[in-house]
């Protein structure tokens, strides 16, 4: 097997919370417990949503709690060149075609066709635009998305704490943007790009993103990438019962007593406290028990 290299990807449009901490360190956790490289990557592909300055913040308040690439940060805003490039193959291949439909036509064509959404889902675009339809019709594109093959939206895959998974891709999610109307990239291109550039070959995630992985295996499939193993941790909730997020006002957790937010996020990783006072030697003592 290459060698172990994972990553901790965060979006800098606000600082990290607990439960982004919980991910950074298991991420850092499974890397080291194999012996691997940890990478910190920026996700700031959706620049509109970043704050200035904030990728620095995350780096201080990862440092502070001693997770620090091992290379240096990539910043997905610089790497459109590749996407393009991945883009141009799958328009090539027939993966990919143009879209002319707003969010409106979307659901106007899903409630012609008797289709109730469920709260809070995305709504599973009907394919309006694919080629054997008949196209854009006249309509200007606005984005880009996947064609999914309907032999191959059946996706099973195992995540090494959740154990087997399945999506029918077509029927829960549809046809996906790949670039977005307003010629932004889309997160499922980039992060399979970059993961593939980067030579990713364990990914360790929050849950919330499991059910990305079916398109992502898609995309890797469909670009003749590798694919790498899939971990998804558990989620911190917050009073209300859901999870923690920069969306719902999620506070940073404290980079000033880094020890203290290290240990919450250790046990909700399920793992022992850590004996001592310093942060260096509470990470080898959870590295001892990850590894167990």
């Amino acid at each position: 097997m290459a060698t172990y290299r994972g990553r901790f990807a965060p979006s800098p449009t606000g600082p990290l919370h607990a439960g982004s901490l919980v991910a950074a360190l298991a991420s850092w956790l499974d890397a080291r417990a194999h012996g691997g490289i940890w990478l910190v990557r920026m996700e700031d592909v959706d620049t509109p949503r970043c704050v200035p300055g904030m990728g620095a913040h995350i780096l201080w308040q990862l440092a502070a709690c001693g997770l620090v690439s091992d290379e240096p940060v990539v910043q997905q805003s610089s790497r459109g060149a590749l996407y393009q490039a991945s883009l141009d193959q799958l328009i090539a291949q027939g993966n990919a075609y143009p879209c002319g439909c707003s969010r409106r036509d979307i659901e106007a064509a899903l409630q012609a066709a008797g289709v109730t959404r469920e709260r809070h889902h995305a709504a599973v675009y009907p394919g309006t635009c694919r080629p054997e339809r008949g196209g854009l019709q006249g309509k200007p594109p606005r984005a880009w998305r996947f064609a999914i093959e309907p032999h191959r939206a059946l996706v099973h895959w195992s995540d090494t704490r959740l154990g087997p998974q399945t999506q029918n891709v077509a029927t829960e999610v549809g046809d996906f943007i790949l670039r977005r109307a307003d010629g932004l990239w889309a997160y499922q291109l980039a992060v399979v790009v970059d993961d593939a550039d980067q030579g990713i070959t364990h990914i360790v995630r929050g849950e919330d993103l499991a059910d990305n992985t079916p398109r992502q295996l898609l995309l890797q499939r469909a670009l003749g990438q590798p694919e790498p193993y899939y971990r998804h941790t558990p989620l911190v909730l917050g009073d209300n019962g859901e999870k923690l997020s920069k969306q719902n006002g999620a506070q940073p957790f404290d980079a000033d007593h880094p020890l203290a937010a290290l240990q919450q996020a250790a046990q909700a990783l399920g793992l022992p406290p850590a004996p001592g006072s310093g942060v260096s030697e509470a990470l080898r003592h959870w590295v001892s028990a990850w590894s167990a």
